[in-house]
């Protein structure tokens, strides 16, 4: 686990991190920049909300791609806030190493316009600083149905299965904090 001060100091993305061939072969292809938040209560729950572009479950935590020239660390506070409508976090840690996941083979050639074979994500471990009032998904650009405070270690059985993995890196990257 990075420091937060350590978190705070990462490099930004350029244009040239950004591959611009959807025809390439998915094992070629790169991984998409992005981030992800573990926002933590008082009560040691993670926040999770139901995507509203799918009808199986899947809870997810807030994470997005990270814009030209962003710094990881901005863009997870932007994500979060743009997913939750609130902001309201402190920095707990940070993944020391970026986290991947692979797109299903279908999904390569519908996302992000074909351009990458999934992500690869800076993780964020957070203290929710607010009240649950202060929690608003109907954003401008909804991405969530409905949230709900999740126990931890639950993680990866409520995400979709190509992420599951993922999940659990995340929960044993932070699993020493958490508890």
């Amino acid at each position: 686990m990075k420091s937060v001060a350590g978190a705070l100091l990462s490099h930004r993305f350029h244009k040239s991190s950004f591959n611009k061939n959807p025809e390439m072969a998915a094992e070629e292809k790169p991984y998409r920049k992005g981030v992800g938040v573990v926002l933590l209560n008082d009560a040691g729950k993670v926040f999770v909300a139901q995507r509203i572009d799918t009808k199986e479950p899947a809870w997810q935590m807030p994470q997005g791609g990270i814009d030209k020239g962003e710094a990881p660390y901005a863009a997870a506070l932007r994500e979060l806030e743009e997913e939750t409508g609130t902001a309201k976090a402190e920095l707990i840690a940070a993944t020391e190493d970026w986290l991947r996941y692979d797109l299903p083979a279908d999904l390569q050639t519908k996302m992000w316009k074909g351009k990458y074979r999934g992500q690869e994500q800076m993780w964020y471990l957070m203290r929710f600083t607010g009240a649950d009032s202060d929690i608003n998904i109907e954003t401008e650009h909804p991405e969530f149905s409905e949230w709900k405070w999740a126990d931890f270690e639950t993680l990866p059985d409520l995400i979709v299965g190509f992420k599951k993995d993922l999940y659990r890196q995340i929960v044993a990257a932070f699993a020493r904090v958490v508890r």
